[in-house]
């Protein structure tokens, strides 16, 4: 049964929800689980490869995307606060990942330079030396 206790301990029946809020609430869930999905792909993306920058470029628009929907949604319907923090904390990522995106396609021959050498580095000293020539090679501003 679907009550609540009211003011002075009376019992409160909630309506049921019409089948056009299920179905409001179905497609906010399906669209929340979508932007998650792109946010986190955006991120692990990332970190593979920078030759996968253009992926992760279309992950985080699509999460951007998303992401402004979902916000449109949560607030006009007042769906669940969980997907409107969700969402407000997944578009904070997002433009994290706008800046480290922005950063790579600046300094995209560097990166991939510093990439190469870790991934034929086997020991720490020969990590820290691939570290020590990325820091090298980049402008005296940025350091």
């Amino acid at each position: 049964m679907n009550s609540t206790p009211g003011r002075g301990g009376k019992q409160q029946a909630r309506p049921a929800p019409s089948e056009a809020a299920k179905a409001s609430l179905a497609k906010t869930h399906t669209l929340f689980r979508m932007f998650v999905v792109s946010v986190i792909g955006a991120f692990f993306v990332y970190q593979l490869d920078v030759n996968y920058l253009w992926l992760t470029t279309v992950l985080t628009v699509a999460g951007i995307v998303l992401g402004v929907v979902l916000l449109v949604r949560a607030v006009r319907l007042r769906e669940s606060r969980l997907v409107l923090f969700g969402t407000i904390s997944g578009l904070v990522v997002a433009a994290v990942m706008v800046l480290l995106i922005v950063s790579t396609m600046v300094f995209f021959d560097q990166v991939r330079e510093y990439q190469a050498c870790v991934a034929r580095a086997l020991t720490d000293r020969a990590t820290h030396a691939c570290m020590v020539q990325f820091q090298d090679v980049l402008p005296t501003r940025v350091r």
